[in-house]
C-alpha cells in the first residue's frame, strides 16, 4: 500500500475529530483539507513504524491551534470584532444540540484530550504524544472534562459546581 492510501484510509477520522472541534462541517472540512495538504508535505517527518494515526492528529492538532492563533490576530486588527456564525441545529436531536453546548463549553485543551479519547479511542500515552503533553496532564484534563461535561449535560449551574469543587 502507498503512502497516499495509508493517509486516505484516516480521513473519516480525520473529519469526525475536526467536525467536533470546529463544531462547523465547513470549518471541518477546511481543517481536515489544510491537515492533509500539511501532512502531505511533511510527510518526510513521519517516522515509519510509527503510529500513523496519532501523527495524523498531531498535525490536525497543530493546524488547528494555528487557525485559532491566526483568527484571534485577525479579529485584534477586525475594529468591527466579526463573531463566526454557528450553524442552526433545528434538525438535531435535543440531546445531540445540548451536548454539542456542553462540548463548546470546555476549555479547548480539555476538548481536545475528550475527544481524542472517547470519539478516536486513542490512548493515553496515544494523546499524549498526538498533543506532546505528558500522560498525568492528559488524565488531569480528561478528568475535568468529563466533570465539567456531566454538570453541563444534567443542568448543573456554574455557580453550584465551583460550591461543590471548593
Amino acid at each position: 500500500m502507498d503512502d497516499a492510501q495509508r493517509i486516505v484510509e484516516f480521513i473519516p477520522r480525520l473529519r469526525r475529530y475536526a467536525r467536533a472541534l470546529a463544531g462547523d462541517r465547513t470549518r471541518a472540512d477546511d481543517l481536515v483539507q489544510d491537515t492533509l495538504e500539511r501532512a502531505w508535505n511533511k510527510f518526510h517527518l513521519w517516522r515509519p513504524g510509527s503510529d500513523l494515526r496519532a501523527w495524523l492528529f498531531t498535525v490536525m492538532h497543530n493546524v488547528h491551534v494555528n487557525q485559532i492563533r491566526a483568527s484571534r490576530d485577525h479579529a485584534m486588527l477586525d475594529d468591527e470584532g466579526a463573531e463566526m456564525a454557528i450553524a442552526g441545529t433545528q434538525g438535531a436531536s435535543l440531546e445531540i444540540r445540548d451536548l454539542e453546548r456542553a462540548l463548546a463549553l470546555l476549555p479547548a485543551e480539555q476538548k481536545e484530550v475528550l475527544l481524542l479519547v472517547a470519539l478516536e479511542d486513542m490512548s493515553y500515552a496515544e494523546v499524549a504524544g498526538a498533543l506532546g503533553i505528558p500522560i498525568g496532564t492528559v488524565m488531569s484534563r480528561l478528568s475535568r472534562a468529563r466533570e465539567k461535561l456531566r454538570s453541563a449535560m444534567h443542568g448543573v449551574p456554574a455557580a453550584a459546581r465551583l460550591q461543590v469543587v471548593k
